[in-house]
């Protein structure tokens, strides 16, 4: 049987999808004020767009223009769906996601980049076990009626078939397309987006404030890290603590990151997990929502001679070095929150500052664990938040970070190429509560 002699049969509205979101049933019985549920859909709908662009352009820098073009898409995929080590690779791979066009075309139809994002998602195999029995059933789900006849081919309708059963793409997407329509930004950041999410690259988190099983993620995520160890890397750093280059850092693993959007996110870090789950609390009882992101981390510092023999834990283990003080390692962790908009984002201070710093040895009312100077940072600007310096070095997934002030951050950066003259180390600005301002300027409190 020829694949090509197989097509699918638009609906007479010449649209992919006419079937509404709701059931006519549904409808028939509703009042004819429109409640305000049936406007819910719209609204998630244009949240899920605002979330895919923003994360498109901040994890990739890619933008795109009203009408998308042929070549834009075929680097956007480049840049998220390939593994191969050149760019030129890259492109060369993705070009084959999308059929040969005309000699000088540049127009992408929509179900050509649908077709494109599935085989950059690595479900073409998926797509092509597809019998038509099944395409039509799942097509069905959409309006889009499957007959031998009509306007795509049967590989590009198994295609749309398993992206829409994979959720690649969703009824409602399909419904603003026609056979012949350009692809515009949204369907290509959204599609990118998704591309980005089948290769786990997508927003990482376990979950939001408001779901009941958050504190249950969050204890078996803090009960299954451990200090983390990075070989070389850390090996380099350790030298610049023994050398008094710098009093602390923290060791991360880069496979946590959430890829959150750095204008409505706050990272907190502490080594108390039942000081993040009373922060949780305490954030969903004052009607804050965001996701959340647990990170695992280990802070390294020197621990003086004088202050006595320390006692050794798996969270908490040290190695003594040439002058008699130790290296402490201790298990530790950064809840990274995104929320649902920087006016959220801003609330989040006040309450931390009431109930969790402490200020006195005897104060009450506080979260269990809350430290003189905690630890809170946005890579964005905050009012009442001052500046301070990231010093970063990588090494695989591994992740170092040494925090400075501005006018000590070039002295870090050049004692480690002293130590290393291979050393890359990167450095940027970002904004700190006040009180760890404090502690770095040398105040207790």
């Amino acid at each position: 049987m020829n694949k090509s002699a197989k097509w699918v049969q638009l609906a007479t509205s010449a649209t992919l999808l006419t079937a509404l979101v709701f059931p006519t049933a549904a409808l028939a019985a509703a009042p004819t004020t429109q409640p305000i549920a049936v406007l819910a859909p719209a609204k998630l709908a244009a949240t899920a767009q605002a979330e895919w662009s923003s994360y498109v352009k901040q994890q990739y820098g890619i933008t795109f223009a009203k009408t998308v073009t042929r070549d834009e898409f075929v680097k956007a995929l480049a840049k998220v769906g390939e593994s191969t080590a050149s760019i030129a690779e890259k492109e060369a791979a993705a070009k084959s996601f999308l059929p040969a066009a005309k000699a000088g075309a540049t127009k992408l139809v929509a179900w050509e980049a649908i077709g494109a994002a599935v085989k950059a998602a690595e479900l073409k195999e998926l797509a092509y076990t597809y019998k038509e029995e099944k395409v039509a059933a799942s097509l069905k789900q959409a309006g889009i009626i499957f007959k031998k006849e009509g306007a795509l081919p049967l590989s590009s309708a198994q295609e749309l078939a398993v992206a829409l059963d994979t959720g690649l793409v969703n009824a409602n997407t399909l419904s603003a397309l026609t056979a012949e329509g350009e692809v515009t930004a949204d369907l290509a950041y959204q599609l990118v987006a998704k591309v980005a999410e089948f290769h786990g690259e997508y927003k990482n988190y376990l979950g939001t404030i408001s779901e009941d099983g958050i504190y249950r993620k969050l204890a078996k995520a803090w009960s299954e890290s451990q200090i983390i160890k990075a070989g070389a890397l850390q090996d380099l750093v350790d030298k610049g603590l023994k050398q008094n280059l710098i009093t602390g850092y923290n060791l991360k693993d880069a496979a946590f990151d959430p890829h959150f959007d750095p204008e409505r996110t706050i990272t907190y870090g502490h080594s108390d997990i039942v000081h993040a789950i009373q922060l949780i609390g305490l954030l969903k009882s004052e009607g804050i929502d965001a996701k959340v992101q647990f990170e695992p981390k280990t802070s390294a510092f020197i621990y003086l001679k004088e202050w006595g023999e320390p006692v050794q834990t798996d969270d908490y283990q040290v190695v003594q070095i040439e002058n008699g003080n130790f290296i402490a390692y201790a298990k530790e962790y950064d809840l990274s929150f995104e929320f649902a908009s920087v006016e959220e984002k801003k609330r989040f201070q006040p309450l931390v500052l009431q109930y969790a710093k402490k200020d006195n040895e005897d104060m009450t009312g506080l979260l269990k664990g809350s430290w003189w100077q905690p630890l809170y940072h946005s890579r964005t600007e905050l009012a009442e938040y001052p500046v301070i310096t990231n010093n970063v070095l990588k090494q695989s997934r591994f992740v170092v970070q040494s925090f400075s002030l501005n006018d000590q951050s070039a002295k870090v950066v050049e004692g480690f190429k002293k130590l290393d003259s291979k050393a890359d180390v990167e450095t940027y600005k970002f904004w700190v509560d006040q009180p760890f301002y404090n502690y770095l300027i040398g105040e207790y409190k």
